[in-house]
């Protein structure tokens, strides 16, 4: 059960059941909008700089207009956790559209539209600490996934496929090149050296993955942002996903095919360890 009954809109904090909009919001009809969902661990925003400073690229890249400026976003957004009374583990979706207005394709001359919310969000401790299986799908999407647009479909698709299969996540692959994950960026561990794919337009520049790419260098880790294929994927000493949500997830198998021993390995568990650090947040007794 949800705890949290306020949403944040323009027009300030309100109940959640009152929250309505106009029959046609270019956000349903178009996928024309942005979002983000940032972690909040026992009542604090997580990477909350990070998500703001990757709204605003986002709403840049389709020329939308924010109805706020940075300072203001955060603040309302605390403001929302406040008034929800947030002490737990919970995430927080943020999305905005170009409005509402009668159906055209082209942009019209209306204000944007806004909400947010917050929900309950556990960690998944079992599957950080026992690591979860993948599966490989073909990456059919645009050429500017680094834009976290609400055009989500392919990433719906895969990640049901996913779920048919037994798997948490799937993997997506262009010509044999893996891209990232369908809510995931990927790293591979081999010979003691990290690889992820470049920050390029066709993926999602994940603030987890940015921060993993912190902690790699701060503990000398060896890192390498090139391509790799899906071969260099399933023969990896080592495979990891992130996202705000599963933060550093252990791979234990990709499409039937066991990564190592199938157990999670020894650099995953550093990087881990370290994530829990300096997020702040109740360190797991790795086993």
């Amino acid at each position: 059960m949800n705890l949290y009954n306020y949403v944040w809109t323009q027009d300030g904090i309100t109940a959640k059941d009152s929250l309505v909009y106009p029959f046609e919001e270019r956000g349903l009809q178009f996928g024309d909008g942005i979002y983000e969902v940032i972690r909040i661990y026992q009542g604090n925003y997580d990477l909350l700089d990070a998500h703001i400073e990757r709204l605003y690229r986002s709403a840049e890249a389709i020329r939308l207009q924010v109805p706020f400026n940075k300072e203001e976003l955060i603040t309302s957004l605390q403001n929302l956790a406040e008034k929800n009374a947030v002490h737990t583990d919970a995430k927080l979706y943020l999305q905005i559209t170009r409005g509402s207005a009668p159906r055209e394709h082209t942009f019209p001359d209306v204000p944007s539209n806004l909400y947010a919310y917050i929900e309950e969000s556990p960690r998944p401790a079992a599957q950080l600490q026992q690591g979860v299986r993948t599966i490989l799908t073909e990456d059919i999407r645009w050429d500017l996934c680094y834009i976290k647009s609400l055009n989500l479909l392919p990433n719906v698709l895969a990640k049901q496929t996913a779920k048919e299969n037994g798997a948490v996540e799937a993997i997506f692959h262009k010509d044999g090149q893996v891209t990232e994950g369908s809510s995931s960026n990927v790293f591979i561990v081999k010979d003691n050296m990290l690889f992820t794919h470049p920050a390029a337009p066709n993926i999602l520049h994940g603030c987890v993955r940015d921060r993993v790419l912190t902690l790699a260098a701060e503990s000398a880790l060896e890192v390498h942002e090139t391509t790799f294929s899906t071969q260099q994927l399933l023969d990896a000493d080592e495979v990891f996903i992130t996202s705000t949500t599963s933060e550093i997830m252990p791979v234990i198998e990709v499409d039937g095919n066991r990564i190592r021993n199938g157990r999670p390995g020894m650099i995953t568990r550093q990087l881990q360890l370290a994530y829990e650090q300096v997020s702040d947040i109740q360190q797991t007794a790795f086993i």
